[in-house]
Parts: structure tokens; C-alpha cells; sequence
């Protein structure tokens, strides 16, 4: 097994990039390769220090700091067999990028980051394929199943500025779903309050629920097929498997879903050949934070559902 070293302590002084990050996600960006584990527990040893002194993971940097990092060893086999094949994908739907922004059309079947039980995600290959940009982050997030649109900012003003966005709720997200039945409305605006639970395993579990959050959605008709109805969604709220929740509130779940359709209704579709969940992020509309004019994003429908649309 190849092993990279890095032998010598090293001391960097915080920039404007990274001031207000919290020590552990600065650490895990910069030392690409090393297991997180290891990153908390030099913290915890107090190896890594900040302007001479012990601190915890969650501080967060301030401008001008000097953070200490003791020598580490890079297990390179970690990095590079984040799979060929997930390196590929990624390197090929990169569809944007500027020098404050890159739109990834992430596939499905990849996490947007690693985890416990996904070793690498799109944000770790992206920055292992990217060695030289010091900073590489996550503007917002989509389930491991959904493909579509997902936005990764290049320095701390754009992701700050793109979050207060968010918040406000100024972008406009649209995904493109096939949803199980036939609807006979042209349109269908959810509101429904979701409440989401964290199983041990670490799988999340939402339902609607009248204690939980405020969220809503709009379904819109685009096309009709003998037993499903394929619908543009517009979340207005961001909730954890918000729209994926409110079609089976509906009573409508999506095609492929086997968290929140029924047994049979999953097992019909992947006998017709669907091997996925028919969700995908098409389309983010904001204003700019830089140049200050609309700007839309958007993501080609997968081949593999749009060839399954066919067979419909």
C-alpha cells in the first residue's frame, strides 16, 4: 500500500477562506485522505493547536490564526479508490464553474459527502480531483438518490452569500419526479408539516406530523402516463426528503422510492426496469451574489430515465 507523508509539522495562518470554519471541517478539507477518525483524535490529544493552545473541533477559526498541524500519514489507497468509476462520473458531469462556483449534475447513487456509510462522496472526489483549490464546499445538499443540480462553492464570501440565499428562501429549486397513479389535477400545492427522526443506524426517517416543520410543495402535471404522472416539484421549503414525504402524503409516492412506496409498488416498477428513484434536481434559479443578475442552472434529465419514460 502507497503511502503519503506528511513528515513535518506545518503552521498556517487562517485566510479569508477559512475564517469561521469550524476546525474539524478545515482539517478534513485540507488533510485530504486522512481518516476522519484520525482527524478528531489528534484534535482530542491536543496536537493540533491554535496560536499555541489546545481547542476543540467545533472552534471556529478566526482571521489571522495560526493553526498547528502535526505530522500525518495519507493513506493514498483511501483517496484514489474513492472507485474509477464514481472519479469518472463525477469528472463528467461537471457542468459549471467559474472562480467562485462549480454545478455539479451529481449522479445517483453518490452521497454529496462521506459518511459512515458511504466512505467517499461527490465533495471528496471533487476534491481529490481538484488538489490545488484550498477550499471546496457544499452550498446545499440532495439525497444520495436524486441526481440533478448540486451547487459546491470556491471560497467562504460565495457560500456564505449562496446560504443567506437559501435561508431567505431565494432560490428556486425545481426538480423533475414520476410519481406512482394517475393525477387528475393540473396542479397539487402540499403543505404539511414534516418531523424527522434519526435512527441509530444514522438513516433518517421524516413523516408528516402535526408537531413537525412547516414545509410545502408544489406539484405540477407535465405529462400523463397509463399508471404514473410525471410532475415538476417546487419545493418553497427545504426539509429533509421533503418532496419524496409529500407525494406519498398525497398518496402518490415516487416511482422507485423504496423508503416511502409501497412493497408492491417498488417491486412493480423495477419490473419494468426503473433501478432507481425517479427524482432528479433539473433546475436552481437565484440572483447571483457577485455580478448581482438572474442566473439559471439546469440538469438534463439521466439517460436511464429518460429511456424508462419511453418504455411508459
Amino acid at each position: 500500500m502507497k503511502v503519503q507523508s506528511y513528515e513535518e509539522v506545518r503552521y498556517i495562518e487562517v485566510d479569508e477562506n477559512s475564517a469561521g470554519q469550524r476546525l474539524d471541517n478545515f482539517l478534513i478539507n485540507l488533510l485530504k485522505g486522512v481518516p476522519k477518525g484520525h482527524i478528531y483524535k489528534i484534535i482530542r490529544r491536543g496536537e493540533v493547536r491554535i496560536n499555541k493552545g489546545r481547542a476543540k473541533n467545533v472552534y471556529r477559526l478566526q482571521l489571522k490564526d495560526i493553526v498547528r498541524i502535526p505530522p500525518v500519514k495519507v493513506d493514498e489507497k483511501q483517496t484514489s479508490t474513492a472507485a474509477s468509476w464514481m472519479i469518472k462520473a463525477i469528472q463528467q458531469r461537471i457542468i459549471f464553474e467559474d472562480a467562485d462556483l462549480l454545478l455539479l449534475n451529481k449522479p445517483s447513487g453518490i452521497a454529496v459527502h462521506g459518511g459512515t456509510a458511504n466512505s467517499h462522496g461527490a465533495i471528496d472526489v471533487l476534491r481529490h480531483l481538484r488538489p490545488d483549490e484550498r477550499y471546496l464546499e457544499l452550498v446545499h445538499r440532495i439525497d444520495k438518490a436524486t441526481s440533478g443540480c448540486l451547487l459546491i462553492a470556491k471560497n467562504r464570501k460565495m457560500l456564505n452569500s449562496l446560504q443567506t440565499l437559501l435561508r431567505n428562501r431565494t432560490v428556486n429549486k425545481t426538480y423533475t419526479a414520476l410519481l406512482c397513479g394517475v393525477i387528475h389535477q393540473d396542479s397539487i400545492n402540499v403543505n404539511a408539516p414534516l418531523e424527522k427522526r434519526t435512527l441509530p443506524t444514522g438513516e433518517h426517517r421524516v413523516r408528516v406530523h402535526p408537531e413537525g416543520k412547516k414545509s410545502e410543495t408544489l406539484l405540477t402535471k407535465l405529462a400523463q402516463y397509463k399508471n404514473a404522472t410525471l410532475v415538476s416539484a417546487s419545493p418553497k421549503t427545504g426539509r429533509t426528503h421533503q418532496i419524496r414525504v409529500h407525494a406519498k402524503h398525497v398518496g402518490h409516492p415516487i416511482a422507485g422510492d423504496e423508503r416511502y412506496s409501497t412493497p408492491n409498488q417498488y417491486k412493480q416498477y423495477r419490473e419494468q426496469g426503473l433501478k432507481r428513484l425517479f427524482l432528479h434536481a433539473s433546475k436552481l434559479n437565484f440572483i447571483h451574489p457577485i455580478t448581482n443578475k438572474s442566473i439559471t442552472f439546469e440538469a438534463p434529465l439521466d439517460k436511464e430515465l429518460s429511456a424508462f419514460l419511453e418504455t411508459l
